[in-house]
């Protein structure tokens, strides 16, 4: 049996161009992490990278995937939707904000660095994320019956 073309595909000039731009990103990056090693101390770097890597592939992950079959199972299908993006946007949202809420960055002699109160912020964020996706829900409840997006049966 012969292979398909597709199967049989190598890489062109583009991946090899793209692929040499950036292994020279990396290299420049590095070059200026360890150039200016007082500012960007390597071994905390590399402990930082290290440990998000692990942490993202130990921990997050896996609660992402075991949220998502949760989610799959318990919300109805009209709705699952609006539930899956608020939840994706929550999420951004609430990293983003985690070094504002946790205060990293507080200088005690200087009142204007984060002069807000983030956690309030964010609760009021989240609130209006999933408030919209409440009204997108009652929308798609009012405006679909209960077997609309059920699929044409088959003859």
């Amino acid at each position: 049996m012969q292979p398909a073309q597709d199967e049989d595909h190598r890489a062109g000039p583009l991946f090899w161009i793209s692929a040499a731009v950036g292994w020279a990103v990396i290299a420049w990056g590095l070059r200026g992490v360890f150039q200016h090693s007082l500012d960007t101390r390597p071994a905390n770097l590399a402990r930082f990278v290290v440990g998000g890597a692990l942490l993202h592939d130990l921990i997050v992950a896996p609660l992402v995937i075991v949220a998502g079959v949760l989610l799959a199972r318990a919300v109805p299908g009209r709705a699952r939707a609006v539930v899956q993006g608020a939840l994706a946007v929550s999420g951004i949202v609430a990293l983003f904000s985690y070094p504002l809420v946790r205060a990293y960055g507080l200088a005690a002699n200087n009142p204007t660095s984060l002069p807000r109160n983030y956690t309030a912020g964010l609760l009021i964020v989240l609130g209006v994320i999933w408030a919209v996706a409440a009204g997108l829900i009652i929308v798609r409840l009012r405006r679909q019956p209960a077997g609309a997006l059920a699929p044409p049966p088959t003859p």
